[in-house]
């Protein structure tokens, strides 16, 4: 299987992190028509969230039917809904005194199909909600839906909004996209739908990818009472590191002067794919465990590659710098600043680069993490991130770290109030991720588990399920893509089910259904030794095999001293710890706590009203 990469040259695959459908094989509460809808949508009043003032509510009837939406760039306009049911929809403008801002949050309500159901909905890169797709599928789904612009540019990439006219950060704005525009959006939309169906929602939940999953993170940390389960996928955590440092594979080429077309990229990756896909059991094009792939980049060093009908020879340059962006960004001692992009993902999509008239190429950095540093770091939207040294780099990753963790960092593990309120979080993050590497979350769930009282503590309210092959919210890999995780979390939250496996598929080059039972972390995917390779039912989920995992990294970072890596980049000239990107290779063991909080007690205690108070 040839794996695809993400073009990052203009565009971001951000139709790819929509949320995802409403669960339609979940168990649905009655549906609840209404009379009188139409007066109903037009005298909606709502109060305002502490710290507010709400300056208008505007109710309109919208017929449904087919909904056409705008497109909003990079993207294009997205495919039309069809089907959707006639809705109210409801526009509440709120402002924070003295902070200059309008916050718009938009709450569509069937008029009938109703199950009783509250859904949010998460945004993308830049963007803090949706711009019409997630709404109208929550809505088909028998959903009452919400989401929020949160008073910042409801564009993907524009991030106008956050320098002020002195060239400082608008930090209540940045307040607003971290996590105060969500709260709200929560607060309000519930109280909408309680005076449109004259009645609080049955269960409220929140829907979200990449940004949308960090907002999900930042639910539970913060608010725990806002929702009954929270769907996080490919969660943009650990924002104030993460983000900055995936301007790494730009910085390797700058440094090293040295641009490896996607041709040859793709090259590395297939290879490591090849060598390490029999680790699992079998051979299917997917990694299981990508960190545990010791493949050695330097083994295609004089190889030639087609690449658009030329043939081109893999250069020493070109290894090393596969190698440098596969261990993950180290300050110039060599200290591990945040993980590398998981062996097996695209390496384009971070690595973009553009061939030049006069054949040379130039790095095309990816636009979350540029508008980052250029915006919030360096407070200059014309600042070349291609003048960044390794030695630069390192200093910008600690100053986001220093200045930002606390307000959108979203990584506190401490879930005890979410878990103490009922809540459940469920997420699924792809292990070829191009743009989010998979080993951040991993590094959360490990601290939560320290905390919070290991493994089987943390999965009576959080769990997590790796996809192997699978890109970032399930766009440009090749591996099975969860088919209904919402199901999943509405099948616990509301029955007490847990998921011990998520149900995936995918369709191969050759046109066939490709199924796989998704494990539920630490676990993996494994072939049973018979059956068909392509079906669900040939693999179980085993206990993995420990090698490449990490402890989670240091909350500090460490200083640099302004000394370089080896040549080989290999770290300290260990090859064990080259693949996974960290300076130890010892496993994190969580202990075990016996103290559950008891299955069907938080079930039958969260099955009425427990989130819908407005306070």
């Amino acid at each position: 299987m040839r794996i695809s990469a993400l073009a990052t040259t203009g565009a971001l695959a951000l139709s790819a992190l929509a949320p995802l459908p409403a669960g339609a094989a979940s168990a649905s509460p009655p549906s609840f028509p209404l009379g009188g809808p139409t007066s109903r949508c037009t005298t909606i009043s709502v109060s305002a969230p502490e710290g507010t003032k709400v300056e208008s509510v505007k109710g309109v009837r919208r017929a449904g039917g087919t909904i056409t939406f705008p497109a909003v760039a990079p993207q294009p306009a997205p495919p039309p809904a069809t089907g959707v049911p006639a809705y109210c929809e409801v526009t509440v403008t709120l402002t924070h005194p003295g902070a200059g801002d309008r916050a718009h949050v938009t709450v569509w309500l069937p008029e009938t199909g109703w199950t009783g159901r509250f859904q949010a909905i998460g945004g993308s890169a830049y963007a803090a909600g949706d711009f019409g797709p997630g709404l109208a599928t929550a809505v088909k789904g028998g959903y009452a839906a919400a989401t929020t612009d949160a008073g910042v540019t409801p564009a993907y990439l524009d991030v106008g909004w956050a320098l002020k006219a002195d060239g400082e950060v608008n930090t209540p704005l940045l307040e607003n996209f971290a996590d105060r525009g969500q709260h709200e959006m929560a607060l309000v939309g519930k109280e909408v739908t309680d005076a449109f169906y004259g009645r609080p929602a049955d269960y409220s939940y929140w829907n979200g990818c990449s940004t949308g999953g960090r907002q999900g993170y930042m639910e539970a940390q913060r608010h725990p009472d806002d929702f009954d389960g929270i769907l996080a996928d490919a969660p943009a955590i650990n924002w104030d590191r993460y983000v900055p440092a995936t301007l790494w594979p730009q910085v390797v080429m700058n440094e090293e002067r040295t641009f490896p077309a996607p041709c040859v990229l793709d090259a590395f990756t297939q290879a490591a794919v090849k060598a390490c896909d029999p680790l699992d059991g079998t051979t299917d094009g997917l990694l299981a465990e990508p960190a545990a792939c010791a493949f050695d980049p330097r083994k295609l060093i004089g190889k030639a590659v087609d690449c658009d009908g030329a043939k081109v020879t893999i250069s020493a340059a070109d290894a090393r710098v596969v190698r440098k962006i596969w261990d993950g960004p180290v300050t110039p001692s060599g200290d591990t600043l945040w993980y590398g992009v998981p062996v097996g993902a695209a390496l384009d999509a971070l690595a973009g680069t553009k061939a030049n008239a006069d054949g040379t190429r130039s790095g095309v950095p990816f636009p979350v993490p540029a508008l980052w540093v250029s915006t919030f770091l360096e407070r200059d939207p014309q600042f070349d991130t291609s003048t960044l040294t390794y030695a630069r780099f390192a200093q910008l990753v600690e100053r986001s770290r220093a200045q930002y963790n606390r307000i959108i960092g979203t990584d506190d593990p401490d879930l005890t109030a979410f878990r103490e309120a009922g809540g459940k979080l469920l997420t699924y993050h792809g292990s070829a991720d191009q743009l989010i590497p998979t080993q951040g979350t991993v590094d959360y769930r490990l601290r939560v588990q320290e905390l919070v009282g290991g493994t089987d503590e943390v999965d009576t309210f959080y769990r997590l399920f790796l996809a192997p092959g699978v890109g970032h919210c399930g766009a440009g890999g090749t591996g099975p893509v969860p088919t209904d995780p919402l199901a999943a979390l509405t099948n616990w939250v509301e029955n007490g089910k847990a998921p011990d496996t998520l149900p995936a598929a995918v369709t191969d080059a050759a046109g066939r259904t490709v199924t796989r039972d998704l494990c539920r972390y630490p676990l993996i995917s494994t072939y049973s030794g018979h059956g068909d390779r392509r079906a669900a039912g040939s693999y179980r989920c085993t206990a993995g095999s420990g090698k490449g995992d990490t402890p989670p990294l240091s909350t500090s970072m460490p200083a640099s001293d302004g000394s370089d890596t080896s040549d080989d980049g290999m770290h300290n000239g260990r090859p064990e710890l080259a693949a996974t990107g960290s300076g130890t290779a010892l496993l994190l063991l969580a202990a075990t706590v016996a103290t559950l909080l008891g299955g069907a007690l938080i079930a039958r205690r969260s099955r009425r009203f427990p989130r819908n108070r407005q306070g």
